[in-house]
């Protein structure tokens, strides 16, 4: 089964390649003009398995609200395609992921339904040219775009450790609701479809 996808978009404010690989090696190439959002991004696809590349050229003139929102309407595009019908998934998964001080937390249902929540807050507000709240943002964009529904949670006393804990969550339980579950050929839904 191959779940690959390559999604663009181009607006007056960015412009945006994906390419992605669910089932990959955890390979990255990242380059968004922001670089503890290229390290956030690397991280995701290391410790979710998925091959990434990204890259953007966005307004950060302005800020990089424009650049994390698009890359992340994306991605969650790409994954939305690479999935297709969702047959065989797992569908749901949670992990908890700490860094140092700070927790992070994420659940998922690949529902088709597309929710988020989110509780905490972060320490400091930015890392390096990275405003800490487009953490929260980008997690939603991308569930939103992905057709997820999704709660996260962190809290620490740091904002790169909240904030990469986020990611690493994020990608783990990303990695561990799409796996195929070799007992299930169907859809995982009543519904039959998702």
């Amino acid at each position: 089964m191959d779940r690959t996808a390559a999604r663009s978009r181009e607006t007056a404010e960015t412009t945006v390649e994906v390419t992605l690989d669910v089932d990959g090696d955890g390979d990255a190439r990242v380059d968004t003009g922001i670089g503890f959002f290229d390290h956030m991004l690397e991280s995701f696809a290391k410790h979710g398995l998925f091959d990434l590349t990204v890259d953007c050229d966005g307004d950060l003139e302005i800020d990089d609200h424009h650049t994390v929102e698009d890359v992340a309407l994306v991605l969650g595009a790409a994954f939305a395609d690479a999935l297709g019908d969702k047959r065989g998934i797992r569908r749901f998964a949670d992990r908890r992921v700490p860094l140092d001080e700070a927790v992070a937390s994420v659940v998922i249902d690949v529902s088709g339904r597309p929710l988020f929540r989110f509780d905490g807050a972060f320490s400091e507000e930015r890392v390096g040219e990275f405003t800490s709240v487009m953490a929260r943002h980008f997690v939603r964009s991308l569930s939103t775009a992905a057709d997820l529904t999704c709660h996260a949670e962190v809290t620490g006393e740091n904002a790169h450790h909240e904030v990469e804990a986020l990611f690493k969550a994020l990608a783990r339980t990303l990695d561990d609701a799409t796996r195929i579950d070799e007992r299930r050929s169907d859809t995982p839904s009543t519904k039959g479809e998702l």
